[in-house]
């Protein structure tokens, strides 16, 4: 097994996911910031994506379900395909991560009081650290307004634990990923 390392696991950054979120052309210049960074310091890249049922919206191979103009996975990043919040239920994920000696996760991503919220607490869970980018998550206008929402989760999320592991909120500019 490889020393312990983190990756950077982005979640569901599809057409999708993307219409109507607040801030969206500056939350997808974070994450691919993020994504070029770890790209350069040979960080693991997990991409999350979202499908939905035959017929709908994010139906597999729709253009709805893939990946945003600017996010082009690597043959080397790892793409794990969902049906469900939690990006660890009824995926291979956690074992693709420990396979890869992975302790800490750097999340970025779409619809943060869904898939993102869901992903950062079931990893702490599940034994790994998670550090959720401050300004490198999204969502749309819900029954509070999206800024509320990011808010929200960034505040909440910040002081989440789970025996000896939780989830640091960062601003982009000051993650790392080594």
């Amino acid at each position: 097994m490889q020393d312990q390392q983190t990756a950077l696991v982005v979640i569901d950054a599809q057409v999708g996911p993307l219409l109507g979120t607040y801030k969206k052309d500056e939350t997808l210049n974070i994450i691919q910031k993020m994504i070029g960074k770890a790209e350069r310091e040979n960080i693991p890249i997990f991409y999350i994506q979202h499908e939905g049922e035959s017929g709908g919206l994010m139906e597999r191979g729709t253009p709805f379900w893939k990946f945003a103009v600017g996010i082009i996975p690597r043959k080397a990043d790892i793409i794990i395909h969902k049906q469900f919040a939690d990006a660890f239920y009824q995926t291979s994920l956690r074992n693709d991560l420990k396979r890869r000696g992975v302790s800490t996760l750097v999340v970025v991503g779409v619809r943060t009081e869904y898939c993102v919220d869901s992903t950062c607490r079931s990893a702490i869970a599940l034994g790994f650290d998670v550090t959720l980018v401050e300004d490198g998550h999204t969502t749309a206008d819900g029954v509070i307004s999206a800024a509320s929402i990011i808010q929200h989760h960034n505040r909440t999320l910040s002081n989440t634990f789970a025996k000896e592991r939780r989830i640091a909120v960062t601003m982009s500019h000051n993650v790392l990923l080594c």
